[in-house]
Order: structure tokens, then sequence, then C-alpha cells
């Protein structure tokens, strides 16, 4: 089991940042890849950005890619998102998902969640 908890949402305004956290615990972090997702009111989870279990390979939605950043820390066992230039339309929960060696953007094969952390953000 692999327990996973994300902090750092917010309220922001348009052009602003947050950089949110995801801590992990349980089996050996830096086997899995991880993966940041988010969920609108009314809309599907959709894929945000992965690193792989290295933190050498990262993916980014298009939505997001030059705004947003991934990164891990094998040792303490934590991953982030950094997130700038924020606009309305990035609002939504934000979920930290853990997966066996590879990452993917396919939300169904991640194995472990957080609880999510609400990112809003002001126009």
């Amino acid at each position: 089991q692999v327990q996973l908890v994300e902090s750092g949402g917010g309220l922001v305004q348009a052009g602003g940042s947050l950089r949110l956290s995801c801590a992990a615990s349980g089996r050996t972090f830096s086997n899995y890849a991880m993966g940041w997702f988010r969920q609108a009111p009314g809309k599907e989870r959709e894929f945000v950005a992965a690193i792989s279990w290295s933190g050498v390979n990262t993916y980014y939605a298009d939505s997001v890619k030059g705004r947003f950043t991934i990164s891990r820390d094998n040792v303490k066992n934590a991953v982030y998102l950094q997130m700038n230039s924020l606009k309305p339309e990035d609002t939504a929960v934000y979920y930290c998902a853990a997966r066996i060696l590879t990452y993917s953007a396919n939300p169904g094969s991640y194995n472990y969640w957080g609880q999510g952390t609400q990112v809003t953000v002001s126009s």
C-alpha cells in the first residue's frame, strides 16, 4: 500500500502561482511513477503531469505545458507540482497518484490516489 496526502492548494488570482505537494508513505516510493490529475465540477478527471520513478522523464498535458512543472524527491518521498501563470480554467481538485514503475496519462492505470486538494483561480 502507498498512502498519498496532497497539500498546497488554495485561492489565487489569475496569473499567480501555487506549489502543490504530495507526501507518500508505505512502500518504496522510488518504485513508483507519479502523476498529477485534476477534476473540475461536472467534468471527468483529467491528466495534468507525470514523472518517472527516477525523475528523469516528465510528461505534461498540452493545456499546462510551459506553465506547470512536476518534480520529485525520492529522499523525502514527495512529488511536487509547481503551477505558474494560473488561469481560471485551472480551477479543480488536484490529485496525486502512484503506479508501479512507468508513468502514464491514463488515470485508470494508477493504483493509489490521494484525497485531493482544491485549487481555485479567480479572474
